[in-house]
């Protein structure tokens, strides 16, 4: 480990000397690669000088209370030097094995999420508006933007379904395990005997991916215009503005109506259709290794019961790492970061795992 940390912190001197260079400044993307490079070995060099620093005064401390001759209050104070040293030692290795985990090529893209009403109807939907709602003031917590693709509502305020897209750094590393099936318990907002209905609710997060990422050939594309509909007469249904792609090969089919304009409407559903396409090729490439191999939380199987909204107990339960909280309200509010971080602790954590058994075998 020590070896890559030593190599890291030779290859970040020499960004830093090259980002200095004319030559390089006057070149955009080399440019643009570099920042970004000397941005993700940043947080590593730093904690590795002072891991460095601290094992220096360990060493120091160790040397001095070995030599002796030391009185007795001075000898105090080095032990205790050397004692501390030795912990933060040991807190310091831990947190450079996170910072050397091989990193989530999508962590820092935007994300494109749909939220779909499942089982439960009426129920379903109006809490697919909860958790739109949830995220929506999630986003705007963190200062990242907000922009609805698609959406498709219910004469009494729910979502059958919607699509939007939030912008903003690391997006994608904060809100990747939200994908799977949510589920709610509560006495619907339609219902009055005070029986507490279960409903689900399916949510996946797409990372947004360019057009050099993943490659579309026009001729396996079906665009189909019709006239905008949904509650309330959206658009008032006198253009054809909305638009279906259909990808032939894959029968992919996707629907964007919530731009006036045509174009607008057909740039959005393509980004809704690359990250899709992009989703199902990662999800190949994951199932291709061995389930041992696997380290990871739980992200895009859609399938997956991943949480419990629980309302008469004021109780959010994520059932992949067994986590309880009992503040609901603030949670669907947007509050959401607690479980969010302790979702990514338990990913590092198993990751860390499997990385130890490799290095084993």
């Amino acid at each position: 480990m020590f070896d890559k940390l030593s190599f890291t912190e030779k290859r970040f001197e020499e960004i830093n000397e090259k980002l200095m260079d004319p030559t390089v400044i006057n070149d955009n993307n080399l440019y643009r690669d570099l920042m970004k490079e000397y941005k993700n070995l940043t947080p590593i060099v730093e904690k590795y000088r002072e891991y460095v620093k601290v094992k220096q005064n360990f060493e120091e401390a160790r040397q001095m209370l070995e030599e002796g001759g030391l009185d007795k209050e001075f000898k105090e104070v080095v032990q205790e030097e050397l004692e501390t040293s030795k912990e933060q030692l040991g807190h310091l290795e831990e947190e450079l094995k996170i910072l050397l985990l091989p990193k989530d090529p999508n962590d820092e893209k935007n994300v494109i999420v749909e939220i779909r009403g499942g089982a439960g109807g009426e129920e379903a939907a109006l809490f697919a508006h909860s958790l739109f709602r949830m995220y929506s003031m999630y986003a705007e917590s963190k200062g990242w933007k907000v922009d609805v693709l698609n959406l498709n509502e219910t004469e009494l305020g729910g979502i059958k379904e919607i699509s939007f897209s939030i912008e903003g750094e690391g997006a994608y590393s904060r809100l990747k395990f939200e994908s799977g099936v949510h589920r709610v318990q509560r006495v619907p907002e339609t219902e009055s005997q005070g029986r507490v209905h279960t409903s689900t609710v399916t949510v996946a997060v797409l990372p947004e991916v360019d057009d050099v990422e993943i490659e579309i050939n026009p001729a396996d594309l079906q665009i189909d215009t019709f006239r905008a509909s949904g509650a309330g007469g959206q658009h008032i249904n006198k253009t054809d503005s909305a638009i279906r792609i259909t990808h032939l090969p894959t029968g992919m089919v996707v629907e964007c109506q919530d731009e006036r304009s045509q174009y607008k409407n057909k740039d959005k559903a393509m980004k809704v259709l690359r990250s899709r396409l992009y989703e199902e090729e990662q999800r190949k490439q994951t199932d291709a290794i061995a389930s041992q191999r696997r380290a990871q939380v739980g992200t895009g199987d859609r399938s997956e019961r991943i949480r419990t909204y629980n309302y008469p107990q004021g109780r959010l339960t994520d059932h992949r790492i067994g986590l309880t909280l009992y503040h609901l309200e603030d949670n669907l509010n947007g509050d959401l970061d607690e479980v969010i971080d302790a979702l990514i602790t338990a990913d590092q954590a198993l990751k860390l795992a499997a990385q130890s058994g490799e290095d084993q075998e």
